[in-house]
């Protein structure tokens, strides 16, 4: 399974998620929530040490590897991301497909595919280049340090900001999953699925990096007011 890791860009930290996290956690979740509307977000004290409890639970049977995303300058923490999805194509074939843990490599195994989901930040951060260069680092260490197949994202069909941030990532739309399941509202909503593979990673990988290059400038915005949900 892939162990906890720092990682680290000009603007923004991405630390393995602890309970250490949980007040400033709340903190960010609680400043303004009006972008909130299509991913869950921790809303105070309580629900951000459920929120991270349930995380860790999550990364110890093996299924994600949760991050709190730290601003860089300052150290405050402003939201949280994760990987997700982690899928291992070592062993026997088997069928139907299954997402699965690793059948061989013990902890020191890694995913052929995985998912990047459950981002979302603080009011503050958004519109800063903190989600770009999170995601790039994410990628980055999926594609050159695992050596992932495949990079999957998804967002609510509903959720413009987010696919829009996706897509500026690179990633190809593989469609819309119609009626898929119930959106954070209640309502039955589609789900965008996207994807970067390997052998596009470099190409969007040139292209996020001159996105942040110009935000640094001050030629363009750093990212959109954007969330990508799980």
């Amino acid at each position: 399974m892939p162990v906890p890791v720092t990682l680290a860009g000009r603007s923004v930290r991405l630390e393995p998620l602890s309970l250490a996290h949980v007040p400033q956690l709340a903190a960010a979740g609680a400043a303004d929530r009006t972008s909130y509307a299509f991913t869950p977000v921790p809303h105070g004290p309580d629900s951000a040490e459920a929120y991270v409890r349930s995380a860790l639970a999550d990364q110890e049977a093996g299924r994600s590897l949760v991050f709190a995303t730290v601003r860089a300058h300052d150290g405050l923490v402003v939201g949280s991301t994760r990987f997700c999805e982690l899928d291992y194509w070592d062993g026997p074939v088997v069928w139907p497909p299954v997402t699965r843990g690793p059948l061989t490599g013990g902890i020191e195994a890694v995913p052929d595919t995985a998912e990047i989901g459950g981002t979302w930040l603080a009011a503050a951060a958004q519109g800063t280049g903190v989600n770009a260069e999170a995601k790039l680092l994410m990628l980055a260490h999926a594609f050159e340090t695992w050596g992932v197949r495949r990079v999957s994202l998804r967002a609510d069909a509903r959720n413009t900001r987010s696919r829009a941030a996706i897509e500026r990532l690179g990633a190809v739309c593989e469609g819309v999953r119609r009626v898929h399941t119930r959106g954070l509202d209640g309502l039955v909503r589609g789900t965008a699925f996207y994807s970067i593979l390997d052998e596009e990673w470099p190409t969007a990988r040139r292209t996020i990096e001159a996105r942040l290059a110009r935000a640094r400038d001050g030629r363009e915005p750093g990212d959109s007011r954007c969330l990508v949900p799980a």
